[in-house]
């Protein structure tokens, strides 16, 4: 993509774990991946808000991370182009922490995770409609003699995808988790909502002409107002979709996507993973663990949570029996969890 490698000063995102400013300075998107949702609504939530903390616990990892060459310009491609960047490879190999990584690096707040599992429908990542719930309050509010609850907007929560789309300056980070564990057509259902960069919320577009703007709560639990039943984006948001390659994806979406196969991890990144989880001590005392798992990986499919079990217990073992329960739980990490 340029001749001055990883270290050209195209990059937005650098590989770093050094939060900067340089999103801010991102160029004009090209002519067709540029989109005019507004007005702006904030970007997420504050440093103190719950959502907020559950961004710690990949904080470590995401400063820890070091993407190779490939990665880093698979990434700023994606970035420059408003592009879905698909993430293909093993269970372990840190597909989930480089959206992570890119969040914190250029300071874009807490990632919108949708996690997908074989009943997800594109709704689910859309907005959620509560309408047994709004029913309800409405019966126990006419029995009771009180005044009816709040509007429909009460019952209308934006989800992950549904949130990302928000416009707002600066790109939101979502992580598709898994994509090759939906059904045959959530991939196909994405493809207009990604390329168009908006959606509809039916229930609100019929009340449009009697109530043009409705406040709901987003993924991130706060409140915005959507205007006319639509939410159309302005930043596209950054879009992770991972894949452990079980399957698969139609020729469209692969077409609309930035591709990234990531290799194993290899022992130093193994060994990072064990730190930014379990702490030094941990690591150094799991390293002769962490070599005995990439050798039993070169032929068995095993997944790193495995390998930080292993760990974990080996360290919280008293030593006269710390080596013998490794040796047992090596001889088990192929087992099915």
């Amino acid at each position: 993509m340029t001749e001055s490698g990883p270290s050209g000063d195209w990059l937005i995102y650098r590989g770093t774990g050094e939060p900067h400013t340089r999103v801010d300075g991102l160029p004009e998107p090209p002519p067709w991946r540029d989109f005019d949702g507004g007005p702006l609504v904030a970007a997420g939530p504050g440093p103190d808000s719950s959502s907020a903390r559950r961004l710690g616990a990949y904080r470590h990892m995401a400063e820890m991370h070091r993407p190779n060459p490939e990665e880093l310009e698979m990434v700023n491609a994606a970035l420059y182009l408003r592009r879905p960047l698909l993430v293909t490879g093993s269970p372990g190999a840190g597909k989930s922490t480089l959206a992570h990584a890119v969040a914190y690096e250029l300071g874009l707040g807490r990632v919108l995770h949708w996690p997908i599992v074989s009943r997800s429908t594109l709704q689910d990542g859309l907005y959620r409609y509560d309408a047994i719930a709004r029913l309800q309050d409405n019966q126990i509010a006419a029995h009771s003699g009180t005044a009816p609850p709040g509007g429909i907007g009460s019952y209308i929560r934006l989800g992950p995808l549904g949130t990302a789309l928000l416009p707002t300056a600066k790109p939101r980070v979502l992580l598709i988790d898994e994509l090759d564990k939906s059904d045959i057509d959530l991939p196909n259902d994405l493809l207009n909502v990604m390329e168009e960069g908006e959606y509809g919320i039916p229930e609100l577009e019929r009340l449009a002409e009697r109530e043009p703007q409705v406040d709901v709560l987003t993924d991130d639990g706060a409140k915005v107002t959507v205007r006319e039943g639509r939410v159309r984006c302005r930043a596209f948001p950054f879009v992770i979709l991972t894949s452990n390659g079980e399957r698969d994806f139609p020729a469209p979406l692969l077409r609309r996507c930035i591709h990234l196969e990531l290799d194993r991890p290899d022992h130093q990144r193994l060994s990072t993973v064990v730190r930014a989880h379990l702490g030094d001590e941990a690591a150094s005392l799991g390293e002769d663990l962490v070599a005995r798992f990439l050798d039993r990986s070169r032929s068995e499919l095993l997944a790193t949570d495995q390998l930080l079990n292993a760990i974990y217990l080996t360290h919280h073992a008293a030593p006269p029996t710390r080596s013998r329960l490794a040796d047992m739980l090596i001889q088990r990490l192929d087992r099915p969890r």
